[in-house]
């Protein structure tokens, strides 16, 4: 079924471009129904994990032949790193799609792209290869400048084009560091498990340290961390709605994933020794990020900060793993939940700020935060929206973004005691940006550009509201989501301490 979960998208993309006589309208439906139908597998996945997965291995895992000659299977599989996000890409994209119930421009092809990239997206947390890892990386990539360049705002096409010149460097980075796995194993492969039990270049000194730099630096560029991160804001100032939602909400994960799922299982000795440098990435991206978000006159470019930010925690999580003592098991464990637990809170919470910026550019035609004023008094259901995204991303208690928050900094302390506490004010950091932006945007005195503006739309309210919905479920009732994640982070702790 976790084949049908990934290529059902594909499969209805491609009829829409088939078929010449579809209308806008049974695209906008197919495209909503598609993604709907995929949740729904993706739900049947969640209950059945626990029996899936019971010997120890990946759930619902498929393994066939592929490039024979590489060793490259078509590997694909989900555990308690990757089921999460298998769920929010799923959960993400069926916003999108009922978000863009009112898109107009080329609708045919807008909904068959997503469908393309949610393919991709699901393809790539679920793969067990390597190569196969590589190929949804890329296609990501493709997918995402088709996005931004096609149906971007008026500064779309240089921003794409950095978009896609920084990441696919990136990407190329990552190929090399995925060589540098595959000559150093015997035998030669390219399967995840397999390389995960052989950590291959265990005591190989600088080959392992090259190949980690290749890693990291793919990694970090689509996280993306300081200083690999002036692609993002531009991207996303320029792409449309769903494609920020989409970047901020999923694609900026595969950075993330990768390292839970590629660095540190396969070169832990590596790891464990540059974990320092990662931790200070991490502290950088966490206080860089706020305070240019601080300093922003544009929403949308300063929700795109805050990814560099709140990804600077998951960073900081990661590499504080390596440093915690091998004795403190419990620690390595509450770290790499966090970490895994706020790339889910992430792609909610900021996913929902980047649907209520499409909102506000739908009425005003701007970004511009000296624009607007005012607005609660005309819209009362759109201000309570984006009172509750913004104290969710703050990390207020009641929300994901606590929990995450709260794991993280607890499972960092003890390895990274200083950078943890220099984090802290990463929170205050947020508090006053969001709070400032809140206050210019709804309260005060009304605006020049809030004339006539109207409160949401049904298909605006039906795609944020189940997303800080779950927000807050997970934040009152974390124990589904933490009984999947904790198993799998307690495993890779101790693969940590080899």
């Amino acid at each position: 079924m976790l084949s049908i979960v990934v290529f059902l998208p594909l499969a209805v993309a491609a009829l829409l471009l088939v078929l010449p006589r579809t209308s806008d309208t049974v695209a906008r439906w197919a495209w909503i129904a598609t993604s709907a139908v995929d949740l729904l597998l993706v739900v049947a996945l969640w209950i059945g994990y626990p029996r899936a997965g019971a010997f120890g291995g990946p759930g619902y895992e498929v393994n066939v032949r592929w490039i024979p000659s590489v060793s490259s299977g078509y590997h694909i599989g989900v555990d308690g790193l990757s089921l999460p996000l298998v769920a929010l890409t799923a959960t993400m994209f069926l916003a999108c799609a009922i978000y863009s119930l009112r898109q107009t421009e080329r609708v045919r092809s807008f909904a068959a792209l997503f469908l393309f990239l949610e393919t991709v997206c699901l393809g790539l947390f679920v793969s067990l290869d390597l190569i196969l890892f590589f190929v949804f990386f890329d296609l990501s990539i493709v997918g995402m400048y088709l996005v931004i360049a096609g149906w971007g705002h008026k500064d779309a096409a240089r921003a794409a084009l950095k978009f896609f010149l920084y990441t696919f460097v990136g990407s190329l980075a990552l190929l090399l560091g995925f060589i540098g796995l595959y000559l150093a194993a015997e035998p030669h492969t390219f399967d995840m498990v397999l390389l995960a039990e052989q950590n291959p270049l265990a005591g190989q000194g600088a080959k392992g340290t090259l190949v980690l730099l290749a890693l990291v630096v793919g990694l970090a560029v689509k996280t993306p961390t300081v200083p690999f991160h002036t692609w993002l804001p531009p991207a996303h100032t320029e792409a449309p709605t769903a494609g920020s939602v989409i970047l901020a909400a999923v694609l900026l994960k595969m950075g993330t994933y990768g390292f839970v799922r590629i660095v540190l299982p396969m070169l832990p000795e590596q790891w464990n020794r540059y974990a320092p440098v990662i931790v200070v990435v991490g502290v950088v991206s966490v206080l860089y990020g706020a305070l240019v978000a601080l300093a922003q006159q544009n929403f949308k470019r300063m929700i795109a900060y805050t990814s560099v930010n709140h990804m600077g925690y998951v960073v900081l999580a990661v590499g504080a793993a390596g440093l915690i003592s091998t004795s403190d098991a419990q620690a390595k464990s509450l770290a790499v939940t966090g970490a895994v637990t706020q790339m889910v809170s992430h792609g909610l919470i900021t996913g929902a700020l980047f649907l209520l910026a499409g909102v506000l550019y739908d009425r005003g035609g701007t970004y511009d935060l000296d624009s607007y004023g005012g607005l609660a008094a005309r819209t009362p259901r759109f201000a309570g929206l984006a009172a509750i995204a913004a104290f969710a991303s703050l990390g207020l208690p009641g929300f994901a973004g606590f929990i995450a928050e709260f794991q993280i900094f607890t499972g960092s302390l003890a390895g990274a005691p200083v950078a943890t506490a220099l984090a802290f004010l990463g929170i205050l950091l947020t508090a006053a940006l969001f709070l400032r932006a809140y206050q210019r945007i709804f309260l005060g005195a009304e605006g020049k550009g809030v004339g006539g503006m109207g409160d949401l739309r049904s298909s605006e309210a039906v795609s944020i509201v189940p997303l800080l919905a779950l927000a807050v479920v997970i934040g009152l009732f974390p124990r589904f989501l933490l009984d999947v994640i904790e198993p799998a982070a307690r495993a890779l702790g101790l693969e940590l301490g080899r």
